[in-house]
């Protein structure tokens, strides 16, 4: 993609303010887009947004609240005019078997990872369709498409971006948005830390390409999904994991 290939654009990436969506927020930023760094990390976001400059906004953003979601949407409209695209990449994890995990954890990821990014989908349908179309892209795992072990509740919140990528991807496709999933492997984020090291090396071991993935690899995957170079793509899951899943 060319470095002004989302220019006039505006996009909204929630959990920004560090790891894998701040890459995508510099990544759409540098691309030409006005990007909307949605976080509860305020310290964080707002040193992101001055490093970015003019073409960015901080909002505080609670992603498992609707009105929360209200809000962030319209002041990216009321700062630059429309939305265009979405990235529902907020998330968290705490590594629990199923014997073991709390109704209070799995809910906890429940309301994040799952309801957080149907809310993101559900409010920006209105702003989306208003701007002539867009693009959503849901950021899943490869929890997403297999089982982990000591990892339930953030497996199946994972499973359920998935599928619920693709009943959007369905829905939407009338009103010429599209909405993709991108499935991270093992990134080098500090979500790893939750992991026991033996776990990240033998995740790292298991991969075809023997390293860590990074994160501005899935911020260039998001950025491909963003922009018109994936006109006709729609309801795919993208896995960008060196070849972990095979």
């Amino acid at each position: 993609m060319s470095i002004q290939a989302l220019e006039g654009r505006t996009a909204l990436v929630t959990g920004a303010a560090r790891g894998i969506g701040a890459a995508i927020a510099r990544r759409l930023h540098a691309d030409g887009a006005n990007v909307v760094v949605s976080d509860v990390l305020t310290t964080e976001g707002e040193a992101l947004v001055g490093s970015l400059g003019t073409r960015a906004l901080f909002v505080h953003h609670d992603v498992g609240d609707e009105a929360a979601w209200q809000q962030a949407i319209a002041a990216a409209v009321q700062r630059f005019g429309a939305l265009h695209v979405l990235v529902n990449n907020a998330g968290i994890y705490e590594p629990g078997a199923v014997g073991e995990t709390t109704v209070e954890a799995f809910e906890r990821m429940v309301r994040v990872n799952q309801t957080g990014t149907f809310l993101g989908m559900k409010c920006a349908l209105e702003p989306l369709r208003a701007a002539g179309g867009g693009s959503i892209v849901n950021v899943s795992s490869i929890a997403g498409v297999m089982g982990f072990p000591g990892a339930c509740a953030y497996v199946g919140t994972k499973w359920a971006v998935r599928g619920m990528t693709k009943t959007a991807a369905v829905e939407f496709a009338p009103h010429h948005i599209r909405v993709n999933s991108v499935h991270p492997g093992f990134i080098d984020t500090p979500m790893l830390a939750a992991n026991p090291a033996e776990a990240n090396a033998a995740g790292v071991e298991a991969t075809p390409l023997k390293r860590i993935g990074q994160p501005d690899d899935i911020a260039a995957a998001v950025a491909y999904l963003a922009g018109d170079g994936a006109s006709f793509v729609t309801g795919t899951e993208l896995l960008v994991d060196g070849g972990y899943v095979l």
